[in-house]
């Protein structure tokens, strides 16, 4: 099916129209899928039947977690990347966009375990229902799908998954050293960043094009701007975290799992009684949460973050004016500046 610039300029005006900007953000991402018709069906599909293959209570684990929905930013992002250069999506495509979800799944899984997370999507976690070695070994089962299906649909992308795959995990390895070994640089936090989110988004976005056929510079443009795309995505997520009253995210959750953000990090920066504060915190200490939040808020950090998110948004958008126009590209322009409203 080809894109119709009628239809797609349809899709704007209706994700725009929203209230507020979680809700623009939402309603554009619904919107989107319902746009892209029989392809998105297809995805679903095939996410359903990779995630039903294997052991039980494993399987269940997995779909506790997948059916639950989340906002498929990552293959929608594929097929879009693939919109630009084409019609109607190839199994491989459709496939690949499945695979990004699955990586996607099984790092929330391990994440859970990991943080010792109690709700995700607004249900109990999955080491909650079936325990934290099923959860993990979970998550295991949904890499080795994705590294499988890959090997069949797309073996060109294996290699460039695999790296993907050791930089979500290298990324999981320094932000869980960050728990016992305080880390206050904006290095440390920017390696996370890079690692732990944009690496998954430039893979999805570069996948795309080049299974869409894409040529070397223009599939590099998409690269880029699936990373910049990304880190804009979780910078607005941290902010959210102090900031994201009526987003559906629990407040606070990455401050009570230990995790370093950068709203915290340059927080820390500007206020030094912040850090034995936040060392107690990593010690068991909850009862510092809201103290430590209010100071952070206070700090005027968020807005900081804000500032970033936007830059980082600019830069995707750079990258993507590089790209032939189409209008699956004013789509993605559309998700990327939609996503950084999120907290504005």
């Amino acid at each position: 099916m080809t894109l119709q610039f009628d239809t797609a300029l349809g899709v704007l005006k209706k994700g725009g129209a929203a209230r507020a900007a979680g809700e623009r953000f939402t309603a554009r991402l619904d919107d989107l899928q319902t746009f892209l018709a029989g392809d998105w069906l297809d995805v679903e599909t095939a996410l359903a039947q990779l995630v039903a293959e294997g052991p039980q209570p494993a399987v269940a684990a997995a779909e506790h977690l997948v059916t639950r929905g989340g906002k498929r930013v990552r293959p929608l992002s594929l097929l879009l990347a693939a919109r630009c250069f084409g019609g109607a999506a190839s199994r491989a495509i459709v496939d690949m966009a499945a695979v990004v979800e699955l990586v996607h799944s099984a790092t929330l899984l391990h994440d859970d375990v990991v943080d010792e997370g109690m709700e995700r999507r607004g249900a109990p976690t999955s080491r909650r229902i079936h325990g934290n070695g099923v959860s993990v070994l979970s998550g295991d089962l949904l890499l080795v799908s994705a590294l499988d299906r890959t090997r069949q649909v797309a073996p060109q992308l294996l290699p460039e998954l695999i790296m993907t795959l050791r930089r979500l995990v290298e990324g999981e390895i320094v932000q869980l050293r960050g728990r016992t070994e305080l880390d206050v640089s904006e290095e440390t936090y920017e390696r996370i960043l890079l690692d732990k989110t944009a690496s998954l988004f430039s893979f999805s976005t570069r996948a795309g094009a080049r299974l869409a056929g894409a040529d070397p510079a223009q599939e590099g443009h998409l690269a880029e701007f699936g990373e910049q795309l990304g880190l804009a995505f979780q910078l607005v997520d941290d902010v959210i975290d102090y900031e994201g009253q009526g987003s559906g995210k629990t407040l606070f959750a990455d401050l009570l799992e230990g995790k370093l953000t950068l709203p915290l990090v340059l927080a820390m920066q500007r206020d030094g009684g912040l850090v034995e504060l936040v060392q107690k915190i990593h010690q068991g200490d909850d009862s510092l949460v809201a103290d430590v939040s209010q100071r952070v808020v206070a700090s005027g950090s968020c807005q900081e973050v804000r500032t970033r998110a936007r830059e980082h948004t600019r830069r995707a958008l750079a990258a993507l004016d590089l790209v032939h126009a189409s209008p699956a590209r004013e789509l993605l322009r559309a998700v990327a500046q939609d996503m950084t409203r999120r907290v504005f």
